[in-house]
C-alpha cells in the first residue's frame, strides 16, 4: 500500500504538511525549514486513555481513545480535513 503526503503549497510558496521522516530532509535541502508541532498525543491527565490535543492549530482535544495509534488517527484525519492548518506562532 502507497503512502500518499499531501503537500499544500500557499501563493507566496510556502509549504506546509503533516511531518514524514522521509519527505521532510528532502524539502529542507531547498531551503530554510521550520518545524512546528500542529498537535500533542498524550496519556490523557486521568490515565484513561489517550488525547489528541489539537490546540496549536485552534482545533480540539479529541478524546478518549483506548488506543495511541487511534488518537494518532484521529489527529491525522482531522488535520488533513482541515488542510493542515498553520500552527499558532507560525505566521
Amino acid at each position: 500500500m502507497k503512502k500518499v503526503i499531501e503537500i499544500i503549497v500557499d501563493a507566496d510558496g510556502n509549504i506546509r504538511m503533516i511531518y514524514d521522516d522521509n519527505v521532510t530532509p528532502v524539502l529542507a535541502e531547498q531551503g530554510d525549514l521550520k518545524v512546528k508541532r500542529a498537535s500533542h498525543v498524550e496519556p490523557s491527565e486521568e490515565g484513561l486513555g489517550w488525547v489528541a490535543d489539537l490546540s496549536p492549530v485552534n482545533g480540539p482535544c479529541l478524546s478518549p481513545f483506548t488506543r495511541r495509534k487511534d488518537a494518532l488517527k484521529a489527529e491525522l484525519e482531522w488535520l488533513g480535513s482541515h488542510n493542515v492548518p498553520i500552527p499558532n506562532g507560525m505566521t
